[in-house]
């Protein structure tokens, strides 16, 4: 259905198209981060396997992948693939209906087309140095089509069998961390360890520059979730600000009384694990529970990463710990503290009586990591069959970008 232009909302229009800008920067961003973290001799391996997301999850999301997030539904499960296949019929003109914030259709393609982007890019902190280039150009398109685009569609789409049921997930804690770093664990396990353990990061002022630009960002992926202006947006953007500050100082805190000494990348992870664990709350909860849910995130999420370390788990850099488990709590505790007097639309969770609404969010979080991590590790065996997963020895002990890309981030 096509309405005359005029009947765009300017301001939601404008904030939305800001919002996409800034989701789209957390991808560089995440390159940053997670270049930083890696030796100096995989550097750009890690980098490009972000911005090579960049590039093929646009062109797939034109292709189909809109349409299967937001098509006609199949089941509850996923949309049909053709009824937007190539952006066909969509006009300057049209408009999304999804809710009534009066933004061109374009705008919300445009939106939800970032966070298409960094979902996947995420889980490759998990295999670093360790998969081709082949390998992963397949898995980044058989995970988005297996998995990312029906857990938007169940969740996101007024017609995902999740959202009817009445699952909520304001930015992502589902649909974004929680399969992917449930994604992480399964390709870490069928990867196996590394050859080469690179214990510490190469390039600290890396790893706080991408901080720096994801945090950024994450105002847009949270605040602009809300696809309008109103209460809602504001409470979501302070929300997002005040858990990130609060699991980033309890994470130095921690480290602090455990080594004796308070570390910067420890801050950095904590701000992470924050804005990790208040994404799918962030709309929904006081700004009081929102500081909770910070101190809560780093809390958890440092003992994950700790007991993944005890266990032997080579994530090299943390997806699981942060990502995933602070998406999995993140959801859990939305369902604690929604409260509609900060959401009029949402629901009370568990403290207010949504003892229902509790119970659903938790199975929400287990239906989303079990999937996730079954089809990570079944693709991945697939694509083992196909071409090999895993580098060489030899090309993992050089170094990857010399091997594989026949290019060095530093001059010997």
């Amino acid at each position: 259905m096509s309405i005359p232009i005029s009947s765009a909302n300017i301001g939601n229009t404008a904030f939305i198209l800001l919002c996409a800008s800034l989701v789209m920067l957390m991808t560089p961003g995440l390159a940053f981060f997670y270049g930083g973290l890696v030796g100096r001799r995989n550097v750009l391996a890690i980098m490009m396997q972000s911005f090579m997301s960049l590039g093929w999850t646009t062109i797939l999301w034109f292709a189909f992948g809109y349409s299967m997030c937001f098509g006609p539904s199949w089941h509850g499960i996923v949309g049909d693939p053709t009824y937007y296949a190539f952006l066909h019929g969509v006009t300057p003109q049209s408009m999304y209906s999804g809710n009534n914030a009066g933004i061109p259709l374009i705008v919300h393609i445009a939106y939800q087309m970032m966070f298409a982007i960094i979902t996947p890019a995420l889980i490759t902190g998990a295999f670093t140095n360790r998969v081709t280039p082949r390998a992963y150009f397949l898995f980044l398109t058989g995970w988005l089509v297996l998995v990312y685009f029906p857990f938007v569609h169940m969740v996101w789409s007024p017609d995902g069998i999740l959202a009817k049921w009445g699952v909520l997930d304001f930015a992502g804690g589902i649909v974004v961390h929680n399969t992917a770093g449930f994604a992480a664990l399964a390709s870490v396990l069928f990867v196996g360890q590394r050859y080469v353990v690179e214990s510490k990061p190469h390039n600290i002022p890396l790893i706080a520059l991408g901080t720096g630009l994801l945090w950024f960002g994450w105002y847009g992926f949270n605040a602009g979730s809300e696809l309008q202006v109103d209460p809602v947006t504001t409470v979501a953007f302070l929300n997002t600000d005040i858990a990130a500050s609060f699991a980033a100082v309890t994470w130095v805190i921690i480290e602090w009384l455990q080594h004796k000494q308070p570390k910067i990348v420890g801050l950095l992870t904590g701000s992470v694990a924050g804005l990790a664990t208040i994404t799918p709350a962030a709309g929904y909860v006081s700004l009081t529970d929102a500081a909770l849910i910070g101190i809560i995130a780093s809390l958890v999420c440092y003992w994950a990463v700790a007991l993944k370390n005890r266990i032997g788990l080579d994530d090299a850099l943390d997806v699981w710990g942060v990502h995933g488990v602070g998406g999995l709590i993140g959801t859990i505790l939305l369902g604690i503290f929604a409260a509609k007097s900060w959401n009029p639309t949402g629901p009370d969770g568990l403290l207010g009586g949504g003892s229902a609404f509790f119970a659903k969010e938790c199975a929400a979080v287990v239906i989303s990591g079990l999937w996730s991590f079954l089809f990570t590790y079944g693709m991945l065996w697939v694509i083992d069959r196909i071409t090999p997963v895993r580098v060489t020895r030899i090309i993992e002990e050089r170094g990857l970008d010399v091997e594989l890309l026949g290019e060095s981030a530093y001059e010997s």
